[in-house]
């Protein structure tokens, strides 16, 4: 099989996919819309995969773009010839592979594309309709975002739902226990005898990192031995550290800068809970990755968290917005630290059965695959 993987950027859930796509022994064409500047993956490509040179991917893209990166869509599948195209998120690189006119696409949700952007105005709620009615099969990450496909008119029997899932075998809380390593950062920082949680979302107001920043304080404040590692960059790092230096709780939070997906690990196995106030997931990678590590988690109460936290089990949810929700989870999860083991140990088996993304793949695969049939 020919196969078209036409994303908006290269990120590490791309890695995943087209490493994975490489090893199945097809022919993987990739397509990237654009170029947002930022570092999102720092590993190459796998050298089976061939990028396409076209009118996109060197630049940010928008809807004035669309008519001369649709043309260039056009030559790329007329030289390609491919027998199918994976496209998504939905309004963007979805919309064009849609606007194309080719069969068969499978359309790939990202989750922020059904749950956030279909929802903008009226011209992505069209975006979202047209693409999701020229698809063949969709594939969605959650049970939330499956249901919001439906809303969309999309047919039940045509969507392929599964984890994107991670690497268990690089995320491990069992891989570096006992090394040097695995104690290195705390014991750099000081924080050896600390209670350490870890946040590794972007710095954006999707992910509600101010409310975060506010319920840290708040709990830092009652609680001297809380450390908090903030991973990650974005917009909002300013208003952050304005956050922590007026609350006095400056010095109890390390900001390492971006991670790399090697380094991520050590980081996890540095703390003792995960924390996220995103408003909006499916089936966030971070979280997964946090399981896999066998981390309590303590993150927001939205339905793509519900799918795999279950309260005093695996974790904690807080009200989606409050701060004083979030700070007086925070201050619940250091008293309960004798449950944590048994929390851990939940977190992982968790990931093993639902998270693996060497079981969840072969779903890919079955989604191209109903696509192919449609059109014979």
């Amino acid at each position: 099989m020919r196969l078209l993987y036409f994303s908006r950027d290269y990120t590490t859930h791309d890695r995943r996919f087209l490493a994975a796509l490489a090893r199945t022994g097809h022919e993987i064409f990739y397509l990237r819309l654009e170029n947002r500047g930022a570092q999102l993956e720092d590993r190459p490509l796998p050298q089976e995969v061939e990028i396409i040179p076209w009118a996109g991917g060197e630049a940010p893209a928008s809807w004035r773009h669309g008519l001369r990166l649709l043309r260039s869509l056009r030559q790329v599948i007329a030289d390609v010839k491919p027998n199918l195209i994976h496209a998504g998120p939905v309004q963007t690189t979805g919309l064009l592979a849609a606007l194309s006119g080719f069969h068969p696409l499978v359309v790939a949700s990202w989750g922020y594309d059904l749950l956030i952007d279909a929802e903008r105005n009226g011209l992505w709620r069209w975006a979202t309709r047209y693409t999701l009615k020229k698809a063949d099969v969709f594939v969605g990450d959650c049970k939330t975002i499956r249901r919001k496909a439906i809303d969309y008119g999309f047919p039940g029997d045509k969507i392929v739902t599964f984890p994107w899932g991670i690497d268990l075998q690089s995320f491990s809380p069992s891989s570096l226990n006992g090394s040097a390593e695995e104690t290195s950062i705390r014991r750099r920082l000081g924080w050896e005898d600390q209670f350490v949680l870890i946040s590794t979302r972007g710095w954006e107001p999707i992910y509600g990192i101010e409310e975060l920043a506010g319920a840290f304080v708040r709990a830092a404040r009652s609680r001297p031995e809380m450390r908090l590692l903030m991973l990650g960059a974005g917009s909002l790092a300013r208003q952050l550290r304005e956050i922590f230096m007026r609350g006095g709780v400056l010095d109890r939070v390390h900001f390492p800068g971006q991670v790399s997906q090697s380094d991520l690990p050590r980081y996890f196995r540095s703390a003792d809970i995960y924390v996220s106030a995103s408003h909006s997931d499916g089936t966030s990678i971070s979280l997964l990755e946090a399981l896999a590590m066998g981390l309590p988690a303590l993150v927001s109460d939205i339905p793509g968290n519900r799918e795999w936290i279950t309260p005093g089990e695996n974790g904690w949810l807080f009200p989606l917005g409050s701060v004083e929700g979030l700070a007086s989870a925070m201050l619940g999860a250091l008293e309960s630290k004798s449950q944590h083991q048994n929390m851990a140990q939940r977190a992982r088996q968790l990931a093993e059965s639902r998270a693996d993304w060497q079981k969840n793949f072969p779903e890919l695969l079955r989604a191209y695959e109903m696509a192919l049939d449609r059109e014979k």
